[in-house]
């Protein structure tokens, strides 16, 4: 059930929001607890029942492993983690590999369960947790809740079992909680950012990259207007659903981590990875590159670690090669952003931003092509070694109005990534790090801000029942 969905909005959300408050305001901890975990499963299982029967296989082998390691069983660590990287490679890899040893014909055709990478990563990092002492042994209720919880199952935020499980046995505050409007206005920014601005500016960077797909061949302007309609798309896309599952959340009383904080105003890529998707930079940073030696075992050792673990951060974005290339390709840009630092050089901010933007769109026409040939032929143009043609019907991929559309389209919105507040900085959340925003907005619960927040809600729902399909993209993953 996307969060984006009529159902999810004016059905499931409103029940279980009002549901779980009337029981944890009347002190029903555990009732609100039990309540969840059904309209977890409920919302997970909505489409696809059967994919249940995944999930609970894996939620009750972490579970066990976990119970393991809490009384000191460490070995069960391994067991856990190679049981986790057997599902996720079953489902999500097996075909990749086996195409790249030519047997790939002789495989079962396996549906991906939706959000298998998410709740694989949530639960590899409870049982590192676990055996440092960071995670405390807990009923299978409370472990299945933190597993499946609504609002960040399908693509994050990926919240450690410290951050998320205590929230739920611990009792709200007496008085009038401003949960509920600081949620609801966060969801709603969130659905005005994916359903207006991100599905709006997915059909310009559809229209390229299709057209590339399918052979044409785009002119300097077109490749370039389409890899950056992708990169705002993506941005609004993803950043919106981050919003609608942290304001899902809080609308019930719970915090889930930021997700997103002006990525694009990045100085550096190193500082991007600081900013973009910050719960798996964060699990990438502290499950996988501290383990594999981090920066203690050297330079050398230190750029290789870096380059290791971008290529599988990009091969868990996608089982393709382009996936690979571009993992690989930010391994390259963060080897090059250290090298560059240990030699004590340092760009001006002028030149820092356009030059990491650079790096960024690049990359992205890797992650948005569906095949190398895609990825080859957006990048040619890009590039003018398919002809440097300013003009914009070299192709005929569509009419210059839809293209000048397009650019304006393009232009406001790089104006709102560069100066807007973000949400975070928007509502005053305790966590949120300063964004060097020019505009320093900060929401009230007033007249004026609710009526602002009414607008965005009937124009994205208007949206909504105009269009056919609004998924979000980090779904796939």
């Amino acid at each position: 059930m996307p969060l984006s969905s009529p159902e999810y909005l004016l059905c499931f959300l409103p029940i279980i929001v009002a549901v779980t408050v009337l029981f944890r305001r009347s002190g029903h901890l555990r009732a609100a607890m039990q309540w969840l975990v059904l309209a977890s499963l409920f919302f997970y299982g909505y489409a696809r029942p059967v994919a249940l029967i995944i999930l609970f296989a894996s939620v009750i082998f972490n579970y066990f492993c976990g119970t393991q390691i809490t009384k000191k069983q460490k070995s069960w660590l391994a067991v856990g983690i190679i049981g986790n990287l057997l599902l996720l490679g079953t489902f999500k890899y097996a075909t990749f590999f086996a195409g790249m040893i030519g047997v790939q014909e002789k495989l079962p055709s396996l549906v991906l369960p939706l959000a298998i990478s998410f709740y694989t990563f949530t639960q590899i990092a409870y049982l590192v947790d676990a055996s440092r002492g960071n995670a405390k042994a807990h009923s299978f209720v409370d472990y299945l809740l933190f597993v499946t919880f609504f609002p960040n199952l399908l693509a994050g935020p990926i919240a450690r079992h410290s951050e998320l499980a205590p929230q739920f046995t611990k009792k709200p505050s007496p008085g009038v909680s401003p949960d509920l409007a600081i949620g609801m206005t966060m969801l709603i920014i969130g659905l005005f950012k994916k359903v207006v601005i991100a599905d709006t500016i997915a059909t310009y960077a559809n229209l390229v990259f299709n057209g590339a797909t399918s052979g044409m061949v785009p002119t300097f302007a077109e490749a370039w207007i389409g890899a950056l309609a992708y990169t705002m798309q993506l941005y609004f896309d993803f950043s919106g659903y981050s919003d609608m599952a942290i304001g899902s959340a809080r609308m019930m009383g719970f915090v889930l981590p930021v997700n997103f904080n002006a990525p694009y105003r990045s100085l550096s890529i190193r500082e991007f990875w600081k900013r973009w998707h910050m719960t798996l930079s964060r699990f990438i940073q502290e499950y996988l590159y501290i383990p594999l030696g981090g920066s203690r075992k050297g330079e050398v050792r230190t750029l290789v670690n870096l380059l290791v673990t971008m290529l599988l951060a990009g091969l868990w974005h996608g089982a393709g090669w382009t996936f690979v290339i571009w993992g690989g390709l930010h391994g390259v840009y963060l080897v090059i952003n250290r090298i560059w630092t240990k030699m004590g050089m340092k760009l001006n901010g002028i030149l820092a931003l356009p030059l990491t933007l650079l790096s960024i769109v690049v990359g992205w026409v890797f992650f948005r092509a569906d095949s190398l040939t895609t990825a080859m032929t957006m990048l040619q143009s890009m590039a003018g070694l398919n002809g440097m043609h300013w003009t914009l019907t070299g192709s005929s991929l569509a009419t210059p109005l839809v293209w000048w559309r397009a650019g304006q389209m393009l232009i406001a919105l790089a104006v709102l990534v560069m100066v807007a507040p973000t949400t975070q900085a928007f509502l005053g959340i305790d966590d949120a790090k300063p964004d060097g925003s020019v505009l320093q907005i900060r929401w009230k619960p007033t007249v004026l801000f609710a009526l602002c927040s009414m607008i965005l809600a009937v124009t994205s729902i208007t949206t909504l029942f105009l269009s056919q399909e609004h998924v979000f993209l980090y779904f796939q993953f």
